[in-house]
């Protein structure tokens, strides 16, 4: 089977920090986003062919960071855009990309700035066993939360109803952007040639389920989706379990280091007390107090207590 690796968005709700580098390269550990799923399907036999889809603008991000890190199964196959306003949409993406790559084998798809904690070799198992689309499901235990994914009704393990980003949800349980597609399934052009939306792959999956069975693969294990700032740092709490992670190439002087906490490699602390918060290379924070917060590379903040705060690159606070 083959794999495609979603990596194709411009991430406007992460800005500034996403404003120069995709949000899948965001470190998340001792590892990236992309990394956690890359790794994964790596390491399972059946997958012999992994297209990292994306858009020209981070292309070359992307190209470097597979090159560095050995991933020999990995192919860039890279979408026309260059900004939020070109983009084709998830659908449209991955119907580009299975007639540019003359795909023609049974199909993986994960969104490259998903985290999950499940086994990625237990729900091909599970999908080896239904003969037929199947989707990840999780319950995000919120009705409110549910609005913005693709509520998922099941009868036993087979979805009977799929409402993307429903108004007024009857449940929690969603899916998220984990997907196998047998060859047969792959119908990408068909639904788009009729005028569906080429958005959001919850919209095709509606679309499929009533044509074809669909089934669900349930878990409870942690699912993180990084779109914004606090589910990023979520992820990051989820990932260091309440330890802090200080590059020994970073300066750390009179500083109080609290849980889940991120210094790179040539950052400067002096003086500050920092909790839950991000600090990219070569920051440099005198003085001052952050929580839930991420400060960009070669940033300057200094005499100032900050939460939430997102501070660009290059940027100066004081």
């Amino acid at each position: 089977m083959h794999a495609v690796v979603l990596a194709g968005g411009y991430a406007t709700r992460l800005w500034p920090i996403t404003r120069h580098r995709p949000k899948m390269l965001l470190p998340v550990g001792d590892r990236t986003v992309i990394d956690h799923v890359l790794d994964a399907l790596s390491a399972d036999d059946r997958i012999d062919r992994i297209y990292l889809s994306t858009n020209r603008a981070f292309a070359e991000d992307f190209r470097e960071h597979v090159r560095r890190r050995g991933y020999d199964s990995v192919e860039l196959s890279v979408e026309g855009t260059t900004a939020e306003t070109e983009k084709l949409g998830v659908v449209g993406a991955l119907g580009e990309l299975v007639e540019r790559e003359g795909v023609e084998e049974d199909l993986l798809v994960v969104a490259g700035d998903n985290l999950f904690g499940f086994d990625l070799t237990e729900f091909l198992d599970y999908a080896a066993g239904r003969g037929g689309p199947v989707i990840a499901a999780h319950d995000v235990g919120s009705r409110e939360l549910a609005k913005s994914y693709g509520l998922v009704d099941l009868e036993g393990d087979r979805v009977v109803d799929f409402q993307e980003k429903p108004a007024d949800p009857k449940s929690t349980l969603v899916s998220i952007a984990c997907y196998m597609f047998p060859a047969a399934s792959l119908r990408f052009e068909e639904y788009l040639a009729g005028d569906n939306n080429p958005d959001e792959p919850g919209w095709f999956v509606q679309w499929l389920q009533s044509r074809e069975a669909v089934h669900a693969f349930t878990f409870e294990e942690p699912w993180f989706d990084i779109g914004t700032p606090e589910s990023y740092l979520d992820a990051v709490a989820w990932k260091l379990d309440g330890d802090a992670r200080v590059h020994p190439d970073a300066t750390v002087e009179n500083a109080e280091i609290g849980p889940n906490v991120h210094v790179m490699e040539g950052a400067e602390l002096r003086g500050v007390s920092l909790s839950e918060s991000v600090v990219f290379p070569d920051a440099t924070l005198t003085d001052a107090t952050l929580q839930r917060s991420i400060v960009d590379d070669h940033a300057t903040v200094e005499g100032t207590d900050l939460s939430g705060a997102r501070v660009g690159s290059y940027s100066t606070i004081r």
